[in-house]
């Protein structure tokens, strides 16, 4: 990005560095050094801890700090690690059923950065969070081991109703194994547990462990049961992990797409229209269209036929699909339309299909590749709901694939090269793959199971992309290949899924006519590369914190009059931006230093700055949010430059 830069401005600008900070003197005071205009590039850490980054003003300094480099070990990397978070979970239990006597545990497992543990007791505030982290620490200290115990399941039974603890007692009854586990700290408290855990509490180091929030959480999920008090806590080897954890968290907080959402205008829930309903405001959408825009683009370039369908269809369908059977609890109540019940779509499967069964199809005509950019609506409890991430409402990047036996790996291999092309164009080019093969119940033949997975596997070989297998993982009907994409901090997000269907192509009965003149079957391919255009949207705002690259940013230019004296001209370069496909907005009624602040705050890639001498010249200074201050050019050239570097993904 450097070099495409520097090669574009060698011979108007850096020739003359000396015009640099020239510029925008005439203007706005600037001391020799002032940082807010150094150059800025996007410079993304691929460790999992990031250092947190000042508020962005046009005084303070736009360059990132240093990203921390300690690795931060995983529950799968480190099995040390996930003893000492498990045992951190028991300890913190015991240690609030010695501040709060009454309180009756339920479960407590390790998780990604932590643990938790869930409790019935009366609501607890930060006061108590230090009190509860003040006994683990004596806990810790006493170091006392961690004794594992096998008895009957009725000495289990016996010893829970002997400290009348219900919850423990309704666990047991799920377990089937026997004997029954159980882990004591020391001889003063002991938990149902299967482990492992550290040998004693001493091996935890305290001061790698801290206790993070208090939430509500149900019973088993149920919101029909007892809302319980969950602590969760985070536990590190040492001290320097525990510093990185917080250095990712605080950065990841920044980067909050909730946040940044709000702050840039970007999207909203409305509580007047109700919960995971996304409402896109005018810069929001102009992103959502760069990316619709060039996802048809890319499909159309890749043989797909781009169709749209209704948001509902009548109940019958679902029926056939098998979704009123086994995706109901996920679904909107019915409506009556004219004594017929109908179904807002969970999804667009079934609309494909019945696209598909439109005509007799031939195996010259196969395969069949439709794609649609479709909503679909999805029952999920309020407490549940995340921004962009966990929504009622969202559209689908989805497509169908219709084909032969001996299409599969070809198409297969198309859809991999597709969803590389498309998430590369977005900044994302770290992957994570998984091959998930045949669970114990499922539909479709011993032969066709193993074609299709075999295929699967051959076009990852072909593609030459590393994978995971993850056997008995597939869904009933058929194998799958799911694809997490890498952000900014090292985060993996699942976005892309392709899935290889044995099940609605015989629920539908679909077929295909064959050389012979037989009726067969063809095989389906379910495959989505970004998710939904929701929660993508949400990745790429956590992914850049907001600071769109010049191509996607929804406002690439904020044009500055310096007084209101060069307004008119400021409007007729708007006009000209506009009209050669720059979105520009001009801002004016403030003093330059608050509206360059304004634009820095907004995160602007471009200001161009106006005042009586770029009127005389008809030019503009321009200040790049990624390039620092780039001197003043003539408004043609200025309209030039923004359109190569478009056209390039490039900044400017």
């Amino acid at each position: 990005m450097a070099s495409s830069r520097s090669l574009l401005f060698s011979s108007s600008f850096l020739s003359k560095p000396s015009s640099f900070t020239s510029s925008l003197r005439r203007f706005v005071y600037l001391p020799s050094q002032t940082p807010g205009f150094l150059p800025r590039r996007h410079g993304f850490s691929t460790v999992f801890a990031v250092a947190t980054e000042p508020a962005i003003s046009s005084i303070e300094p736009n360059k990132k700090p240093e990203p921390s480099t300690v690795p931060l070990p995983s529950n799968n990397s480190s099995e040390k690690l996930l003893k000492i978070r498990h045992t951190c979970a028991h300890v913190m239990a015991m240690a609030v059923q010695k501040l709060f006597p009454d309180a009756k545990v339920t479960i407590g497992p390790w998780i990604d950065n932590g643990f938790y543990y869930d409790f019935d007791m009366e609501p607890l505030t930060d006061k108590d969070l230090k009190r509860i982290k003040k006994e683990m620490d004596r806990i810790i200290s006493r170091n006392l081991p961690l004794l594992r115990e096998e008895v009957s399941r009725e000495e289990a039974q016996k010893r829970i109703m002997a400290i009348n603890e219900p919850y423990k007692m309704e666990i047991l009854d799920s377990i089937k194994e026997e004997p029954i586990t159980v882990y004591h700290i020391g001889n003063e408290w002991w938990d149902l547990c299967a482990g492992p855990h550290v040998e004693t509490t001493g091996k935890i180091n305290k001061k790698a462990v801290e206790l993070e929030s208090v939430a509500g959480a149900y019973w088993r999920g149920d919101e029909k049961r007892q809302m319980l008090q969950r602590i969760y806590g985070t536990a590190w080897e040492n001290e320097e992990q525990l510093k990185a954890y917080l250095h990712f968290k605080e950065e990841a907080k920044r980067r909050d797409h909730r946040r940044i959402g709000q702050d840039l205008d970007l999207f909203s829930i409305q509580d007047e229209a109700g919960g995971g309903l996304v409402f896109w405001h005018p810069k929001g959408a102009i992103v959502r269209n760069i990316i619709e825009d060039s996802w048809k683009k890319m499909h159309v370039e890749h043989g797909y036929d781009l169709i749209y369908t209704p948001h509902v269809a009548k109940a019958d369908l679902w029926k056939i699909s098998g979704h009123l059977d086994f995706y109901r609890e996920n679904m909107y109540d019915q409506m009556e339309i004219e004594d017929e019940l109908y179904q807002l779509r969970p999804m667009n499967c079934p609309y494909h299909i019945l696209l598909y069964q439109r005509k007799r199809q031939s195996y010259r005509d196969l395969p069949i590749r439709v794609a649609e950019l479709g909503t679909v609506y999805r029952y999920e409890l309020s407490g549940s709901l995340h921004g962009l991430f966990r929504v009622r409402g969202f559209t689908q990047d989805d497509a169908h694939i219709f084909c032969l036996e001996d299409q599969i790996k070809d198409e297969i291999r198309g859809v991999l090269d597709l969803t590389e092309e498309i998430l590369s164009r977005f900044g994302f080019d770290k992957y994570e793959v998984n091959l998930s093969t045949r669970p114990e119940k499922s539909v479709g033949s011993d032969d066709i199971w193993e074609k299709a997975t075999c295929a699967l596997k051959d076009a990852l070989d072909d593609k030459g992309w590393s994978y995971e297998v993850d056997e008995g993982g597939g869904a009933f009907y058929g194998p799958k290949i799911d694809l997490k994409i890498e952000d900014a901090l090292g985060r993996k997000w699942q976005c892309s899924t392709i899935q290889v269907d044995f099940n609605l192509p015989q629920r539908f009965d679909i077929t295909y006519v064959d050389t012979n003149s037989d009726k067969k079957r063809p095989i389906m391919i379910h495959r989505a590369v970004l998710g939904s255009l929701e929660r993508f949207f949400g990745v790429l705002i956590e992914h850049y914190a907001g600071d769109f690259p010049l191509w996607l940013s929804p406002v690439q230019v904020r044009i500055l009059p310096v007084t209101d004296n060069q307004l008119e001209f400021c409007k007729e370069v708007s006009k000209k931006l506009k009209a050669c496909g720059v979105r520009a907005e001009l801002c004016h009624g403030e003093r330059l230093p608050k509206l360059i602040r304004n634009a820095e705050t907004q995160k602007i890639p471009l200001m161009a700055v106006v005042g009586p001498k770029e009127v005389e010249t008809g030019t503009v200074t321009v200040r790049s949010r990624f390039g620092g201050e780039l001197g003043t050019i003539l408004v043609d050239d200025f309209i030039d430059k923004i359109n190569i570097a478009v056209e390039t993904r490039t900044a400017l």
